[in-house]
């Protein structure tokens, strides 16, 4: 019984050390390699809308593409540190120019190309601000941002007297994440490693119960036995 009763001890040190590691290493890794938000504005509408929850991989300009969709915080233009999500149009080097086409058919340009963007939330890509035709070198290291609610977003537009309306790479936090693949990965990591750690406690309790009862059921020595 007392080999029981150590075989169940060992077995939940292991146990709640893999839980441990599990939960632990999976919180630290999330809320270093990934964040979250609440949508509060109608900027990104109809892709995002108030309420919707999204996650994002932290990192900075370096790592975004044309039509990612990015956090970020500029407290000089917007008054407030809270993050903003706009969608990356123009990288480093790229010339952006609005617009093409009348009506239903206009469309902002890249590089001299029309962008197909069916995520928007009307056709016409720049109605809703006065300045309906720009023209926009993005500097090296810098990313000009649109919104998806063209009609309803303070995004690039509104500061191109600033570079552009461009924003440093800087400026980035993260990248909005479209597979939840990974962050559920990380949340399944960690309930795994609290069930092991709940495991682990009792297993503990069952070693102490076995060794009690073997204690309990060790005869007692004879009388003329030397203690």
């Amino acid at each position: 019984m007392s080999g029981r009763g150590r075989r169940l001890g060992i077995a939940a040190v292991v146990v709640g050390l893999v839980g441990v590691l599990l939960g632990l290493g999976g919180f630290a890794y999330a809320q270093h390699a990934f964040g979250g938000s609440v949508i509060s504005s109608e900027s990104m509408s109809p892709t995002y809308g108030p309420g919707d929850r999204i996650f994002y991989e932290r990192g900075d300009g370096s790592e975004v593409r044309r039509g990612d969709v990015v956090v970020f915080s500029a407290p000089d233009r917007y008054g407030f540190d809270a993050l903003v999500m706009a969608r990356v149009i123009g990288v480093g080097g790229d010339r952006v120019t609005c617009c093409t086409g009348t009506g239903a058919d206009t469309r902002v340009s890249v590089n001299g190309k029309p962008l197909h963007e069916p995520y928007l939330k009307s056709p016409e890509a720049s109605i809703g601000f006065a300045e309906a035709s720009y023209d926009v070198r993005v500097p090296e290291g810098r990313l000009f941002l649109l919104g998806d609610h063209r009609a309803n977003s303070r995004d690039s537009r509104a500061f191109l007297d600033d570079q552009g309306g461009t924003l440093p790479g800087s400026a980035i936090r993260g990248r909005v994440l479209e597979d939840y693949t990974v962050p559920t990965a990380l949340g399944t990591a960690m309930l795994l490693g609290v069930l092991l750690v709940l495991v682990a406690v009792g297993l503990g309790i069952a070693a102490v119960v076995v060794r009690r009862k073997a204690r309990a059921m060790t005869p007692p020595p004879p009388p003329w036995a030397v203690v």
